[in-house]
């Protein structure tokens, strides 16, 4: 019998779709379409929505719309946790003047990928984080930190739990308030994962402070995600439909989906405040909508009875 007493009771569901799924999409779909997405995915009840970046509009086509998205959402801003990504003091500035609460940073742990990336060296771009990172708290903004290729980087191999720790300890120096840790292609397994989060132990990092973002390239998101939980972590990446991937790192496939991590919390009884219905809905109405093909099973394999009889979906 599988022994449930470590699992937390509760669970935030962070949604990465609107940005770090979409970013990564050929067609460019409008502002409008992607705040109707954040306005469906935030009345499902996700507690946590990613809804821009601020980067340059020329490396990044499907994010040059973050001004227009935060103006339709302007009216939500303060009822609910929306986060934009910063990847300088330029795309500060213009977040702040946008309206937006909380911000993230992204960083890499290894120096292939923050030269492909950031175009910088782990250790420069971890001093251009650092003034951010302080600015952005002295105008009260909250802030997360993601460290990307956690557990293996397509140039360098398998990474050390040593290099992550690294920039992660940078990071919450600098005063960041979470940490997600990503396994940007998706090779990690259960056991690493554990490796990482002990690792973290040793130099005093709480988990209470960590998420985890993973990738199902190699068909481990679900696991690594049980194993994360059973570890105490209880913020999890997730993104609708399984959208995403790295313009990077051209290995890695999508992100875990939502709907597939919501199914897996709910059959353990874990709260998310997530209505599943709904959510349901939401990942139906986007594939509608834009074409995207829509990777979740548990979307795919419940598409033809949503409504059916069995009652599949409500119990969940």
């Amino acid at each position: 019998m599988f022994d449930r007493t470590g699992l937390p009771k509760a669970v935030t569901v962070y949604e990465v779709g609107p940005r770090d799924g979409l970013q990564n999409e050929i067609t460019i779909f409008s502002a409008h379409v992607k705040a109707q997405l954040i306005q469906r995915l935030l009345k499902a009840g996700l507690p946590a929505v990613e809804i821009a970046s601020f980067v340059r509009p020329d490396l990044v086509p499907a994010m040059a719309d973050a001004e227009e998205i935060l103006a339709e959402m302007a009216p939500f801003l303060g009822a609910h946790r929306m986060v934009a990504l910063v990847p300088n003091q330029r795309g500060l500035d213009r977040a702040i003047s946008a309206g937006v609460r909380e911000i993230a940073v992204f960083a890499s742990a290894t120096e292939s990928f923050a030269q492909a990336n950031l175009n910088n060296s782990v250790a420069g771009s971890l001093d251009l984080f650092g003034p951010v990172i302080r600015q952005a708290r002295d105008a009260g903004l909250r802030v997360r930190g993601y460290v990307s290729m956690c557990f293996g980087d397509p140039w360098e191999g398998k990474v050390a739990a040593e290099q992550v720790v690294h920039v992660a300890e940078r990071l919450f120096e600098d005063g960041i308030d979470e940490l997600s840790l990503g396994d940007t292609i998706g090779v990690a397994t259960p056991g690493d994962v554990i490796d990482l989060l002990s690792a973290c132990d040793v130099r005093g990092i709480s988990r209470s402070r960590l998420a985890v973002h993973f990738h199902d390239t190699y068909g481990q998101g679900l696991s690594n995600a049980l194993t994360a939980l059973q570890e105490g972590i209880t913020t999890i990446d997730s993104s609708i439909a399984g959208l995403g991937g790295c313009p990077f790192a051209k290995s890695a496939t999508g992100n875990l989906a939502t709907e597939d991590l919501v199914w897996q919390l709910h059959g353990l009884g874990i709260s998310t405040g997530v209505n599943f219905a709904e959510l349901l809905e939401t990942s139906h109405w986007l594939s509608e909508t834009t074409g995207l093909k829509n990777r979740s099973k548990v979307s795919i394999a419940l598409s033809r009875n949503m409504h059916d009889e069995t009652g599949m979906v409500e119990s969940q």
